[in-house]
């Protein structure tokens, strides 16, 4: 039997965006292909069948990448399979779920499976981007219940040879040595009279999720992006939804739990104003311990209720609270200001003599330790995934231990929340690194969430440009990245709402309001984006003035840390490798290496550093104490040239009828006469010299054919006598005999 598929395609970016629904996996509940140039995602999407006891939604995204997608047989030597996903895949995955989850409704317990397996990849188009909207389409020509469409556009600024700016549509991945910006947009076109998202009404499109990384540009310029950003979802939007309304089912309807009206009212008499007095008491914990003294109650009292169910009202109302007290006094739970940062500490150093550089950061009760560690080009992380491949010289990574929240736990391994945070931060302190010519050094850094409560992932930030700066990295300037919150009202006109932007948010704010808007940079512009949302999404203009409040939270944060260290300081930590580079001509570099790495290894062998040699002759030496030095000064004795008058040491190699052959260099000989020896007469060599002896000498000349002739009388005219030699006195030739 043929296989049944439909085909639908759009204009995006210059490119055709194709969307192919077939019974290739017709056991999903939605499954569709993407492709993109020659870059193609199999999405699947599907609805378990038994509710879950959770008093989560449980939903599951992956994010598959197969070697055979790049048409290559990757992997290590004895492995062939591919293993753990890579921080690429975790990204990915980490992406499509930020944006799809907050179109479904919470309440749902039966677990969502979402698998984006990469079919196909040519290098110049982000599967990334079709695995949301795959996603979206699945999701939303699949019975399951879900509020979408929802879109992905890349919207990048690229400079090209001449100088000159331009603004791409999903730029291709083989221009992002050229870019200076590159902002990945999610969003959605809310139905008319929808409460979760403001100006719903008015079909406006919002932005849900944001992933951006740049080179210090202006929040102004940023929006400008979003704007265009917006645009190509609005066309991708309308795509979708015509393609939902031709082949999509009928949504599964799924019953809201409700808890009954006795308990709704035993909550009001005995826990509402406990309620309201636990979340402005200023401790998170007392939310958390009133819950549990609810849960027990309900438990006693009412026997018959859900736990899940009690625990998620427990959690409305806690929302409801702090949004309307957000929204009609201006009250958060700390009792801050709506724009106020909380307390701030920056310490410099003074964790240990040994580690090369350390930075502690303190905002309010969230708290990073951030250690630097340098290293040679051999200490790269070496890349041979399906997407990216090479040699990564900067790494940022995170922990989050379970004591920075009170909490016993499980310890080892990272998740994907901690690869999360860690790339985020490591994006946010990109775009003030010296280059590799500055400063060669392989640069990792360690992130550790010690006490948290408000995004650790901006803390890192912070703690990590003062190890920096601890440490001696000659960095541009200082990073600082603050999360910026948003408490929203709802109505069903979608009119008018109320909304409130809330600077650094912690506790309460983070885990029930609106948005997490994390924003991360310098004083001179935007460094990384990232946010996620709990509503449909957020419209622009909301965007526009929570970045503006960003910057002014980042300055303050930056004059704390500048406070603590104005700039790197002079020189790296003495337990740091020196790292020395120099040049020698690509025809020379078989000559450094010798046969079968014999030169080379030796070099390495004598004096202990690293030697890595680079395609154009750059050679980049890495050593401790003088060993770096010492390996300089034997690479360039070995290939140097050497001029007349100069005056050197050398060891006698070889004797000859007509003078000695003297080692000069490490790859170097010259020849001295035997009329070079001496101010007289010398009859045999052999009288004078020997073997392995030392001799200091002076370049005579170097002939035409690249020969060099030394002397050793000319530096040192007493050496013959010394070794017992006397000049003959001098006989006319008609005395002679």
């Amino acid at each position: 039997m043929p296989m049944q598929k439909k085909e639908y395609s759009i204009e995006i970016g210059g490119r055709t965006l194709s969307a192919t629904f077939s019974d290739l996996a017709d056991q999903a509940n939605g499954s569709v292909i993407m492709k993109y140039g020659d870059t193609s995602v199999l999405v699947t999407a599907v609805f378990g069948k038994k509710e879950k006891d959770a008093n989560f939604f449980p939903l599951t995204v992956d994010f598959e990448e197969r070697y055979y997608a790049a048409g290559l047989i990757l992997g290590g030597q004895y492995n062939k399979r591919e293993g753990r996903p890579s921080d690429e895949a975790i990204l990915g995955g980490r992406m499509i779920d930020r944006t799809i989850r907050p179109l479904f409704d919470q309440y749902i317990r039966r677990e969502v499976h979402i698998v984006a397996t990469v079919l196909s990849i040519d290098e110049k188009n982000d599967p990334d981007t079709l695995g949301i909207i795959g996603a979206s389409l699945a999701l939303g020509t699949s019975d399951i219940p879900w509020n979408g469409p929802a879109s992905a556009v890349h919207v990048a600024l690229e400079k090209s040879g001449d100088g000159n700016i331009a603004t791409v549509i999903n730029p291709t991945l083989i221009d992002a040595p050229q870019r200076i910006c590159d902002l990945l947009i999610c969003g959605t076109t809310p139905s008319t009279g929808s409460t979760r998202s403001p100006q719903a009404s008015s079909g406006q499109g919002v932005i849900n999720m944001i992933e951006a990384e740049s080179k210090e540009i202006a929040e102004d310029k940023v929006v400008e992006l979003m704007e265009i950003a917006l645009a190509e979802i609005t066309k991708l939007q309308t795509w979708q939804k015509k393609i939902i309304a031709e082949v999509g089912k009928k949504k599964e309807k799924l019953s809201v739990p409700e808890l009954s009206e006795e308990v709704k009212s035993f909550f009001k008499s005995e826990f509402e104003k406990k309620t309201f007095n636990a979340i402005f008491s200023g401790d998170k914990k007392q939310i958390e311990n009133l819950q549990e003294e609810w849960l027990v109650a309900v438990v006693e009292k009412f026997p018959e209720t859900s736990p899940a169910t009690a625990e998620n009202y427990y959690g409305d109302k806690v929302d409801g609270i702090v949004h309307r007290e957000a929204l009609e006094s201006e009250k958060r739970p700390d009792g801050r200001k709506m724009n106020e940062v909380r307390p701030l500490f920056a310490q410099a150093g003074g964790v240990s003599n040994i580690i090369h550089g350390s930075g502690i950061f303190y905002r309010g009760g969230t708290h990073v330790l951030s250690v630097l560690t340098l290293g040679g080009p051999k200490d790269s992380q070496m890349l041979d995934g399906m997407e990216v491949r090479g040699k990564k010289y900067f790494m940022h990574h995170y922990n989050f231990p379970p004591y920075s929240t009170g909490e016993p736990g499980r310890m080892g391994g990272i998740n994907r929340r901690s690869t999360g945070h860690g790339a985020l931060a490591e994006k946010a302190l990109k775009a003030t690194l010296p280059s590799r010519d500055v400063f060669p050094y392989t640069i990792r850094i360690v992130s550790e969430s010690t006490a948290s409560n408000g995004s650790t992932s901006m803390g890192s930030v912070c703690a990590s440009t003062i190890a920096l700066m601890d440490g001696g990295v000659p960095i541009t300037r200082p990073t600082a990245g603050i999360a910026m919150g948003l408490m929203l009202s709802q109505n069903k006109e979608g009119k008018n709402q109320k909304y409130k932007i809330l600077t650094d948010i912690q506790g309460p704010e983070d885990h029930y309001g609106d948005m997490d808007f994390k924003v991360a940079g310098t004083t001179e512009g935007v460094t990384a984006i990232q946010m996620d949302v709990k509503i449909d999404g957020i419209p622009l203009a909301i965007l526009k003035e929570a970045l503006s409040a960003g910057r002014n939270a980042r300055v303050s944060i930056l004059k704390a840390i500048t406070d603590e260290i104005s700039a790197p300081r002079k020189a790296i930590s003495p337990n740091a490798p020196k790292i020395l580079n120099m040049k020698i001509e690509p025809d020379q570099i078989g000559t450094l290496i010798g046969t079968g790495g014999k030169t080379i290894n030796g070099i390495s062998d004598l004096t202990g550093a690293e030697i890595e040699i680079e395609e154009d002759g750059t050679v980049i030496i890495t050593g401790k104490g003088d060993s770096a030095d010492k390996t300089k000064a034997m690479i360039e004795d070995l290939f140097r040239e050497y001029k007349p008058g100069e005056k050197l040491d050398g060891i006698v190699t070889r004797l000859m009828d007509f003078g000695a052959f003297v080692k000069i260099g490490p790859n170097a000989e010259g020849l001295v006469h035997v009329s070079e020896i001496a101010p007289f007469r010398i009859e045999r060599v052999a009288d004078v010299l020997k073997e392995g002896e030392a001799v200091k000498v002076v370049v005579k000349e170097i002939d035409e054919k690249k020969r060099i002739n030394l002397s050793i009388k000319a530096v040192d005219p007493t050496f013959a006598e010394r070794k017992g030699l006397k000049p003959k006195p001098y006989t006319p030739p008609a005395l002679r005999p």
